[in-house]
């Protein structure tokens, strides 16, 4: 678990990483790592227009976390679930997630300072929704193909009385061009074969006698080869199914049977193409999207630390990385506990001041959401062996 924190200097931006870090990245308390970066100097605007990109920021960071979620989740499903090779292909500007989250740094090249708050978030909104509609189309264009693959595969398995049979029929075992008689496929089970051969020529009349060829078989059925007149073969599969012989639905053709394997065959290699195209995109853009994310959040902890702690900007931002096996919630009361005196009590008189700061330690304890210093979470999904 990640989360982005800004604090006031106290006394000085050197001084706060050194004390958050003794209460919760020291031998005495190793809950965490403190990681600090720096942030350029952006143009900051009014208060008002700070006040609304703060609840547009806040909608933004929600969207963009399932943006990457949702990306995250393409690529993983490409990888058949390989949750070792979906942590592998995750990066971020060739960096590991960890390494990007770790190692921060504002991109000036693609973020330049030189706009406002407002025009940088337009900025990446533009990006990241740019991806996303990108993305949609190439998922739902991999996904019809799949589809129609998946349909065509469908027909090449189970068992002799459902699956294709173009790959066991030969042309010999059909009576071909004849104005009266016609050879029917008939699904047999096995258990039943003896009572199969004792009465298929008297379902109907005009059957030709001993005409019944065993020609395939699996673990359930036998596929037998029978000939008789055209005018019978209705009552004949009525007469079948009710003994359960399963009379097929084929003709022989060997042209829409040579046409079923050439699309049988480019679906499979359009199925492939699209999957490397798309797995490519998926890594790429995740990398994309999740970058923007982070800068978006990091955008939220400017503006809300300006709105918290005031004008001119003056804090210290840091990332915070949860130790393995420590305890979320007691990091989390650690750091509320740390800076529980920026929870408003800081003018007030000593008394009122002791008083107010008591109740702002309840507060904080009880509420895992609320944090005296600015404190935002980065969902970590990539970390979760259940996604």
């Amino acid at each position: 678990m990640y989360w982005v924190l800004s604090a006031p200097p106290n006394p000085t931006k050197q001084d706060t990483v050194a004390k958050l870090r003794e209460k919760i990245a020291s031998k005495s308390a190793d809950l965490a790592e403190v990681l600090p970066f720096n942030l350029p100097d952006f143009k900051v605007g009014t208060l008002d227009t700070l006040v609304v990109l703060s609840d547009d920021l806040v909608k933004s960071d929600a969207t963009f976390e399932s943006i990457a979620v949702k990306i995250g989740d393409n690529l993983r499903a490409l990888l058949n679930n390989d949750v070792d090779q979906w942590r592998n292909n995750l990066s971020v500007s060739d960096k590991s997630i960890d390494q990007f989250l770790k190692a921060f740094q504002w991109n000036t090249m693609k973020y330049r300072t030189d706009k406002s708050l407002r025009e940088l978030t337009d900025l990446i909104t533009q990006e990241i929704n740019s991806i996303d509609t990108l993305m949609k189309t190439k998922m739902q264009s991999y996904s019809t193909v799949k589809t129609s693959l998946a349909g065509m595969q469908r027909k090449q398995t189970g068992n002799l009385s459902v699956r294709s049979v173009n790959d066991v029929v030969r042309k010999e075992y059909f009576v071909l061009d004849s104005e009266y008689l016609i050879t029917v496929l008939v699904a047999v089970p096995k258990s039943l074969e003896k009572d199969w051969l004792n009465s298929y020529e008297s379902l109907t009349q005009m059957v030709v006698p001993r005409s019944a060829q065993r020609i395939a078989e699996d673990d359930e059925y036998y596929l037998f080869a029978v000939t008789l007149f055209q005018r019978v073969v209705d009552e004949f599969t009525q007469k079948a199914r009710e003994n359960k012989f399963i009379v097929r639905d084929f003709k022989w053709n060997e042209q829409q049977m040579a046409m079923e394997k050439k699309a049988l065959a480019e679906a499979g290699a359009a199925e492939k193409e699209q999957w490397t195209t798309l797995l490519r995109l998926c890594k790429t853009n995740f990398g994309e999207v999740f970058s923007c994310w982070i800068h978006i959040k990091i955008l939220r902890v400017y503006v809300e630390s300006i709105l918290r702690y005031g004008l001119p900007p003056d804090f210290q931002t840091m990332m915070i990385k949860l130790k393995p096996k420590q305890n979320e919630k007691k990091l989390r009361d650690a750091i509320n506990l740390h800076y529980s005196k920026l929870g408003g009590a800081a003018n007030a008189s000593t008394s009122a001041a002791d008083e107010a700061l008591e109740e702002n330690i309840q507060m904080l304890l009880g509420d895992k959401d609320y944090c005296p210093a600015v404190l935002f979470a980065i969902n970590a999904f990539w970390m979760d062996s259940n996604k």
